[in-house]
């Protein structure tokens, strides 16, 4: 395994079935609100923070995801701005960005790594 992956503090969020397939949920953090998806179409979790810096709504948890040139993606659900799943960029060719979290899944449970600030 990553040696950096090793050493990070995984934080245990939920049960995996607390998420629907291919959609999203939000948890809480510490005073962080954490979006976590279940892309099962590709097989893998992210997880993002619920904020959509458009317009400031803990929203994006209930974004719909997809892909657009094979990149995963979230829709916000009000305004449609597209992020990327795997680094955050904004993919509606504007200048925002979404925070990521490092995910695993273990034993039925959905593991989120954020840092010290939450």
């Amino acid at each position: 395994m990553n040696e950096v992956l090793e050493q990070t503090k995984w934080i245990k969020a939920c049960r995996t079935t607390d998420i629907p397939e291919n959609g999203g949920a939000a948890v809480k953090i510490g005073n962080e609100q954490i979006a976590v998806f279940n892309f099962t179409r590709t097989g893998k979790w992210y997880a993002t923070q619920n904020e959509c810096p458009h317009k400031k709504q803990m929203i994006l948890s209930r974004g719909m995801i997809g892909c657009a040139d094979n990149i995963p993606k979230v829709a916000c659900p009000f305004h449609k701005k597209t992020f990327s799943l795997e680094n955050g960029t904004c993919l509606s060719g504007e200048d925002y960005t979404i925070k990521t979290f490092p995910i695993k899944i273990e034993n039925g449970y959905v593991y989120i790594s954020i840092n010290d600030e939450v």
